[in-house]
């Protein structure tokens, strides 16, 4: 190892010694690494290399900090640390500062994202948004209101679309003050079902390797309640999207299929499972295997939908259902959500169990102190989670 003598500037210390690897010049013209002058350099065991590739090698290792017989040299220009060799190849020892100064180049390079990383888009405005429209509603701005916006395709879920629900669910999710989510399209279709032009010529060895339509799952792992908002058709993968949230309200028109059966396929996004959870079997087989489409009341008779609205009215009233349960403590919200979800996978007994231990948990939050002491004084609670 190559010593540079100690440093008398007076923000490194005396007694610290810097030390750096010398490496050799070895037979073949290749830098190995070595012992310093006076000891006899050992042989390198690489093959020669060609002109350009050593020449490049050399560039690398003085990039990296290696330096072929050489030491760091400098203060004596204004300062400014740079590579030098003494008088008959003896290296000339330096302040620790310049050695550092000379440092200071490779350590400042900016990162470079490694071949084949992905990387991270930020949340986009509207403006960005191609097949959907965003923003927050109500008087606290606390709903999050996401619009499929394919008009002229009866907002048929493209990959596309689906990548920009997937986006903005998240951004809501993250927002501390957003409390629920309300997921609509226009006054003649919520969704009229998957892309058909783009699932038409794929494989299966397409579908498997790729996981397709695995994406769409997104939507149910939303801590915050989603609610949907279905005017017009909710065909197919339009009706596993609105089953996916968690509660679904419906305008007068509204119209539930899976007619995936009428187009050589079954439902591929939880059709044949939620809807059956939904309506039973009787119902679900029924509409699975003729593709016959419900209407508004037909499905809120069946426990599909909870409420049926005027057109008109049917978003606004999703957005104050939104509001109520975004004034709520939004940490209790959560637990109450994957609470009830629950049952639909797990037994009875377990899902009992879940719920006491979810229930006992919210003891231990400032919220469960402040809802209960608020209803004991008899004023509104202030929740904070």
């Amino acid at each position: 190892m190559a010593e540079v003598q100690p440093s008398t500037h007076p923000l490194v210390p005396s007694p610290v010694v810097f030390s750096f690897p010398v490496p050799l010049q070895s037979a073949n013209g290749h830098a190995a690494m070595g012992p310093t002058q006076g000891s006899s350099p050992r042989p390198s065991l690489s093959p020669p290399l060609p002109a350009a590739d050593a020449a490049a090698t050399s560039a690398r290792s003085r990039g990296a900090g290696l330096w072929e017989g050489r030491a760091l040299t400098g203060a004596a220009r204004g300062g400014s640390a740079s590579l030098g060799r003494a008088a008959g190849g003896a290296s000339r020892p330096l302040s620790a500062m310049a050695a550092l100064r000379a440092l200071l180049p490779v350590v400042r390079r900016p990162l470079r994202p490694r071949p084949g990383c992905a990387t991270l888009r930020p949340f986009a405005s509207e403006a960005d948004f191609k097949y959907i429209l965003t923003e927050k509603k109500g008087k606290g701005r606390n709903v999050g209101l996401i619009r499929l916006n394919r008009p002229k395709a009866l907002n048929a879920l493209c990959n596309g679309l689906m990548a920009e629900l997937n986006q903005a669910l998240a951004a809501f999710e993250a927002d501390p003050v957003v409390g629920a989510i309300v997921v609509t399209g226009g006054e003649k279709a919520f969704a009229a079902g998957a892309d058909i032009k783009e699932m038409g010529n794929l494989s299966f060895q397409d579908c498997y390797s790729s996981g397709f339509l695995s994406h769409w799952d997104q939507l149910t792992r939303v801590k915050k309640p989603v609610i949907a908002a279905v005017n017009g058709y909710a065909f197919g993968g339009g009706c596993e999207l609105a089953m996916m949230c968690d509660i679904i309200y419906a305008g007068e028109k509204a119209q539930f299929a899976q007619p995936e059966i009428l187009l050589g396929t079954i439902p591929g996004a939880g059709g044949t499972q939620r809807l059956t959870r939904a309506v039973g079997k009787s119902l679900a087989m029924e509409m699975v295997l003729t593709g016959d489409r419900i209407s508004a009341q037909d499905a809120k008779q069946a426990g599909l939908v909870s409420k049926i609205f005027p057109v008109d009215t049917l978003v606004e009233e999703a957005i104050q259902c939104a509001e109520k349960i975004a004034s709520n403590s939004k940490l209790i919200t959560a637990m109450a959500k994957e609470s009830v979800n629950a049952a639909f996978e797990m037994t009875l007994t377990e899902g009992c169990k879940l719920e006491k231990k979810l229930f006992y948990s919210t003891f231990a939050t400032e919220d469960q102190k402040e809802g209960m002491a608020a209803f004991v004084e008899k004023r509104k609670a202030n929740f904070k989670g």
